[in-house]
């Protein structure tokens, strides 16, 4: 197989059916690969799917509830009977409550852990098996620039994205005897509907990110494309339990 070439394999992209998720989805799909549009909203899925399938790729759209385990293994058996097979999965899903810590409830700050974290792991360890069977896989796991850097509205955010990498680390170092590459993509400041709202109910976060990031603009959804066909390819073998900024060099900037 030519590096970057996705011709034959199957990717399930968890919240693909907008921002981030459906920029992915669109990049492995313009790299040949056949796709599962996986979220919680029935039409909201079957919406994507459609514009997918304009790609000339085979598409299928499949509800999930990543904060339930039988949930998560009922997507991984549903592509891998529909499919016969599952090569790619993209961790996205992710939710966020933008107040301060102490304001935080338990059931509020589960919620944001139990999506971004807890179902990232879930629908890892429900591939697992079939990635291993099938000889090898790719797992992209999205975690977020608060990865790495601290906000005072984000406490639960941020917790679950730093963990993101370090279950990326872990799980590469479990999974490579499986040729498994596990790895992360810390997307920047990007222009989607989550993002929208932050502007919104955080005062003076446009200005500041704009004079933060050197390429002075927010990032698009499809930004996120060439890394994550570049992940899912074998153009990436050798590169397992990385954690790569998408940033427009927001975190180089001091």
């Amino acid at each position: 197989m030519k590096p970057f070439d996705l011709n034959g394999r199957v990717a399930v992209i968890t919240g693909g059916n907008a921002g981030i998720g459906l920029g992915i989805a669109k990049g492995l799909a313009a790299a040949g690969a056949a796709i599962v549009i996986a979220g919680r909203r029935r039409e909201k899925n079957l919406e994507a799917a459609r514009t997918i399938e304009s790609l000339n790729v085979s598409t299928a759209a499949l509800e999930v509830d990543v904060c339930n385990e039988e949930s998560c293994r009922a997507m991984i058996e549903s592509t891998v009977k529909r499919f016969g097979r599952i090569d790619i999965l993209v961790n996205n899903a992710g939710t966020t409550i933008r107040k301060q810590p102490e304001t935080y409830t338990l059931a509020e700050w589960n919620r944001v852990i139990d999506t971004n974290l807890n179902g990232a792991f879930l629908c890892a360890q429900a591939a697992y098996p079939h990635m291993k069977n099938g000889g090898g896989g790719k797992m992209v796991n999205i975690g977020s620039m608060l990865s790495i850097f601290g906000a005072s509205f984000a406490a639960a955010y941020a917790a679950s994205k730093g963990g993101i990498v370090q279950m990326t680390k872990a799980l590469a170092c479990a999974w490579a005897k499986d040729n498994i590459q596990v790895n992360a993509i810390l997307p920047g400041w990007i222009d989607t509907p989550l993002t929208q709202s932050a502007r919104k109910e955080v005062p003076g976060l446009n200005e500041r990110v704009l004079a933060r990031t050197p390429a002075g603009r927010w990032g698009e959804p499809q930004d996120l494309a060439g890394v994550a066909v570049f992940l899912a390819s074998s153009a990436s073998d050798f590169i397992t339990g990385a954690a790569i900024p998408v940033d427009g060099g927001y975190s180089s900037q001091v």
